[in-house]
């Protein structure tokens, strides 16, 4: 054994593919959202871009439940984008109402799915958060604007917990069904320091287990553990040293499949992903009667599986 294999509680609600999902936060939400819709399940990943700071998630969440609308006023014009400071640049556009258009179509499918969804998977990323001078509003991004526009401050313990607490009774009051899942990225933001980063992740993790003792509904996936730990080597990142490799994106996926997933339902995951890798394969030549052959028997597989389970459209 050449690794420190970490520990992981079982959810116990598990998910299935009637289940509905919703993914917030830094990029593991953003990496475990995409694995879930390859694997055929109803996700909504990300519809605020990716977030890394808990008060910004909490903001996103709020907007869902208040059922808000952005306008004009919501936006800003830097250079030749118009953006806004709830979301992400994904969302920015050159044309002010298409940038509007995006945003609020993407909202309207987020609020029905919060009002339905089984699942809420949120991830931390880093405790720093940044507030405009001028104001003191917090942004979830700040767009490329120069620095000194901005207040650079780190959440306390207390201020994470208070804001969630209430918060998280808010999503029960809408949704009774939720269970949420909490977990804290394990990209490191190292433009902070070492030090600093350590302290950040730590007021992350300290907050999570604080709300995890006060409410039954709320699990915590060790993520970030699982990479510091069970995968302590550079090769397990990608080449900046901070963001992991695609190999342990797969790798954690696993970890998660059995964290949350029942055996029918990893079965199913195991066919769709045997199917999405198959389907990724580029003949040399595609007139071929092999090739034609290795088709015919990819759409047998894909029809077999939609025969045995109704509910999976691949």
């Amino acid at each position: 054994m050449f690794n420190t294999p970490v520990k992981i509680q079982p959810l116990a609600k598990k998910i299935n593919h009637n289940s509905k999902l919703i993914t917030l936060g830094s990029c593991f939400s953003e990496h475990i959202g995409k694995k879930l819709a390859g694997a055929c399940f109803m996700v909504d990943s990300n519809p605020f871009g990716i977030l890394f700071n808990p008060a910004s998630i909490k903001n996103s969440i709020f907007d869902l439940l208040a059922e808000k609308k952005y306008t004009k006023e919501d936006l800003f014009l830097n250079g030749s984008l118009w953006s806004s400071f709830s979301h992400s640049t994904l969302f920015s556009d050159t044309d002010q109402e298409v940038c509007l258009q995006n945003i609020n179509n993407r909202l309207d499918y987020s609020i029905k799915m919060l009002k339905e969804a089984d699942f809420i998977l949120i991830t931390f990323g880093t405790a720093w958060v940044y507030e405009l001078k001028e104001n003191g509003r917090l942004v979830a991004n700040c767009h490329k604007l120069p620095a000194e526009k901005f207040i650079r401050r780190r959440l306390s313990v207390e201020e994470i917990v208070k804001d969630y607490a209430d918060l998280l009774i808010k999503i029960k009051v809408v949704n009774p069904q939720i269970t949420v899942i909490f977990t804290v990225s394990p990209v490191r933001h190292w433009k902070d320091g070492a030090y600093e980063n350590n302290i950040s992740k730590g007021i992350l993790h300290l907050a999570i287990d604080s709300l995890c003792s006060q409410f039954d509904f709320l699990s915590y996936f060790p993520a970030y553990e699982i990479l510091m730990d069970e995968l302590r080597d550079y090769r397990f990142y990608a080449e900046d040293m901070l963001h992991p490799a695609s190999i342990t994106i797969d790798f954690i996926w696993k970890k998660f499949i059995e964290f949350c997933m029942n055996e029918e339902t990893k079965e199913i995951v195991e066919r769709v992903e045997d199917i999405r890798l198959q389907e990724k394969h580029q003949s040399i030549h595609p007139n071929s009667s092999e090739h034609k052959l290795f088709l015919e028997n990819l759409n047998e597989k894909k029809r077999k599986l939609m025969h045995d389970y109704p509910i999976i459209k691949i």
